[in-house]
């Protein structure tokens, strides 16, 4: 079976109005040229850097008005919506980055909290703490979306290849990792990482991406990519210019990968590694 797919890059502003109108339209796209599924990248609804600024401004994920107007584009145009995250804040009154998949009916069907997050210094410089702002999520989450078989990750989920695994083992076919990747990490690390989490596992990975400078100063990598099942380049984007990457996927690849290369099945327990002193 081919069912064709859309992903949206962005470079999303750092305000939910400004962010909503900012990616309806690619949406719109996406659906006009025939996708049945639409992902969309990290932080669709809001990027802003500036902790203090942030806070006050995020909402419940039922009440944030770019999902809101995602979960009514989705009803609109019959398509279902992978919001690839949106910040949002919990009941608890801590901040989530958390991915929301939408049905054709608006519904909001299944949700995943980025379970990685990304606490780093880099050698530009630059550094990250998002611990300091966001709970991580506890689970792994695949969820079905028509014919796709999903498992839902988030930006630097991809350097962690055993939660690849899991989802490919409970069922995922797909494995979508929306991303807002930095600059420096993207150009060196960004293809490599999906190429080979797509080898490993014998799926299909759709990578939606912020990219360019935004409003916050961050400055992403873009460069959307969709690989498939044997580690080959199915549709690339090859500049950080908010667009519409749309392409088919022949979900039959997905077993013949995995027949030819049966490392899922293969795996086996192990102990741990004595350690050398």
């Amino acid at each position: 079976m081919t069912l064709r797919v859309g992903l949206i890059q962005t470079r999303t502003p750092a305000s939910h109005a400004a962010a909503l109108a900012h990616v309806a339209p690619l949406v719109r796209e996406a659906a006009a040229q025939g996708a049945c599924f639409i992902a969309t990248p990290e932080g669709t609804n809001i990027l802003q850097k500036d902790k203090a600024a942030l806070a006050p401004v995020l909402t419940l994920l039922e009440d944030d008005p770019v999902v809101q107007g995602l979960q009514a584009l989705a009803r609109e145009l019959s398509v279902t919506i992978l919001v690839g995250s949106a910040l949002v804040k919990r009941p608890d009154g801590r901040a989530a980055n958390r991915a929301a998949l939408i049905t054709p009916q608006g519904e909001i069907a299944a949700t995943y909290d980025k379970l990685h997050m990304f606490d780093v210094d880099l050698p530009t410089g630059e550094s990250a703490r998002e611990s300091e702002t966001y709970e991580p999520g506890e689970r792994a989450v695949a969820a079905r979306a028509g014919e796709l078989k999903l498992g839902l990750t988030i930006c630097y989920d991809v350097r962690f290849p055993a939660l690849y695994r899991a989802l490919a083992q409970a069922g995922a076919e797909v494995i979508v990792t929306p991303a807002a990747f930095t600059r420096p990490t993207g150009e060196a690390h960004w293809e490599t990482l999906l190429r080979a989490r797509a080898i490993e596992t014998g799926s299909f990975v759709l990578a939606p991406a912020q990219g360019g400078f935004h409003e916050d100063g961050r400055g992403t990598w873009g460069r959307t990519l969709a690989v498939g099942p044997w580690g080959e380049v199915l549709g690339k984007l090859d500049h950080d210019e908010p667009s519409v990457l749309t392409l088919d996927l022949d979900l039959a690849a997905v077993a013949k990968a995995r027949a030819a290369i049966p490392a899922l099945a293969n795996a086996r327990a192990f102990a741990a590694p004595v350690s050398i002193a």
